[in-house]
């Protein structure tokens, strides 16, 4: 699959958001999409599968702009993950993520259909949760609960915004290990919003760094992009970089002094 953003630029009717924003996405892995509060990650990752509808520019999934594609053509080509979900339904588990297969179902549901949700519920250890309410679940927990409804689309490229907040340390890192191997094993392109660095740098096969006001400031590995000087300019913070088996680690210091 090959996903490609060309020109793009967006704003919302008080402020301007994306300038300019060129990327392109041609092999399967985990893409870590980086930057502070406020630089538009949400919202590049909205334009791209058309949840933000008044850009300019073009984003083209395998040659064809979304633009002149229909809702169900791209949700068979891309999954997406909002950040939490605002869903209070008093409905199970599993049929919260059979809902994910909505476009992929007949008129009944099928056994594969069942057989998928099963299996992206032993993937995210929500099996035991099958029968309960959504609404009766955690933050972490729901979080979980719409990965596997992303799961559940079998698309070649899945979008998650934030999919690790509300999540504790050790789920952080499972559904980190789990994007990564999905990417790998079965040849997706995962791109997510991540907040924590260390977790970006370890886990993703490529990082985009977004900055202020809205632009690209660097694309590539890890190794190459997590440097002192790169998270001094972009979070105005001064950092050690170790390096991990392989990956940058980072060392948070102090935040850089204006008159310095």
């Amino acid at each position: 699959m090959e996903y490609e953003v060309r020109n793009l630029d967006f704003g919302y009717r008080t402020h301007h958001v994306l300038t300019d924003i060129n990327l392109k996405f041609d092999k399967p892995g985990l893409v870590c999409i980086i930057g502070p509060n406020g630089v538009g990650k949400s919202t590049l990752v909205k334009c791209m599968n058309r949840v933000n509808k008044g850009y300019t520019g073009e984003v083209l999934i395998d040659g064809v702009d979304i633009k002149t594609m229909t809702s169900k053509d791209i949700s068979m080509k891309v999954a997406f993950v909002p950040a939490g979900t605002q869903d209070i339904f008093a409905m199970t588990v599993m049929d919260t993520v059979l809902i994910g297969r909505h476009n992929i179902q007949g008129w009944r549901t099928t056994r594969k259909d069942l057989e998928t949700v099963r299996r992206a519920l032993e993937m995210l250890s929500l099996e035991d949760l099958a029968m309960r309410n959504f609404n009766e679940l955690s933050a972490g927990q729901h979080q979980r609960v719409a990965l596997a409804r992303g799961l559940v689309q079998e698309t070649p490229c899945i979008i998650l915004d934030e999919p690790t907040s509300n999540l504790d340390v050790k789920h952080q890192v499972f559904v980190a290990e789990l994007l990564r191997a999905l990417a790998v094993m079965e040849n997706k392109l995962v791109i997510m919003i991540c907040h924590d660095l260390n977790i970006a740098a370890r886990y993703s096969h490529e990082i985009v760094v977004m900055k202020e006001p809205g632009i690209i400031y660097k694309v590539g590995k890890p190794i190459d992009v997590i440097t002192e000087d790169l998270v001094r300019d972009v979070y105005g913070i001064n950092c050690e970089i170790t390096v991990v088996d392989g990956s940058p680690h980072v060392i948070l210091k102090e935040t850089v002094d204006d008159g310095e």
